[in-house]
């Protein structure tokens, strides 16, 4: 008999933008619940077209421990976590709406993978973002990919490799963050870019899609693309 995992996320409306808040435990952690619930309040926000902008965070002052493992080490099922993480780490890039990171506290193993898939993230000086899963002899296949996507391999080993979660300093040196600012600022910042971006609220969806396609493609592939979406823009 599967488990049936409920629970753990919380949805707050600002202005045009909504805030969604990991809450489960003091370190947030994920279960195929709480990514399922993740998933369903970021549909629900896209289909909105009253909602200009997604801003992601955690409750308290952690914003995502990653993976629960204890709940693992008590019976889950741990493919059904990883296909849960997949899933959703699947989703955010097809989205129309921006989606931002509130890193309001340590961001690592998949919190780190969350915030990396996020168009934009703000953290305090004191946050910790990335995987330490070989400091313990596990590799993080997953929560690797996003990191890798976002600021490239070379980058990314030296998380990845060493297990150390990179500070917010570094963090921004390789463009995990965008913004350090004073703690309980994050949603501030993050509310501040939303408002930038929706002035482009009437090409945003298209134009978003079409960004995280030309970086998966050849260089000479996405010009050729970039023609003819240029092209049928006109028609």
């Amino acid at each position: 008999m599967s488990t049936q995992w409920t629970g753990g996320v919380s949805v707050e409306e600002s202005g045009p933008y909504r805030i969604i808040t990991i809450s489960n435990g003091e370190k947030n952690l994920l279960n195929p619940g709480v990514m399922a619930g993740i998933e369903r309040e970021l549909q629900s926000a896209d289909a909105d077209a009253a909602v200009e902008g997604i801003v992601l965070t955690g409750e308290g002052n952690f914003f995502c421990g990653g993976l629960d493992v204890p709940a693992i080490q008590a019976g889950g099922n741990p493919v059904e976590f990883a296909t849960s993480l997949v899933s959703l780490l699947s989703l955010i890039p097809t989205l129309g709406t921006p989606i931002t990171a509130a890193v309001n506290g340590d961001a690592v193993a998949s919190g780190a993978s969350l915030v990396a898939a996020s168009d934009f993230a703000a953290g305090n000086a004191d946050v910790r973002v990335g995987t330490y899963e070989v400091s313990i002899g596990i590799w993080p296949m997953i929560a690797q990919v996003p990191l890798i996507q976002r600021i490239g391999a070379r980058a990314a080993l030296e998380n990845v490799g060493a297990g150390e979660p990179f500070t917010a300093t570094r963090a921004v040196e390789v463009g995990l963050l965008q913004r350090i600012v004073e703690p309980g600022a994050e949603q501030h910042a993050c509310l501040t870019w939303l408002e930038f971006a929706s002035r482009g609220a009437k090409v945003y969806a298209g134009g978003r899609r079409s960004l995280y396609e030309f970086a998966d493609m050849p260089y000479q592939e996405a010009l050729q693309e970039s023609l003819s979406r240029f092209a049928a823009m006109f028609k």
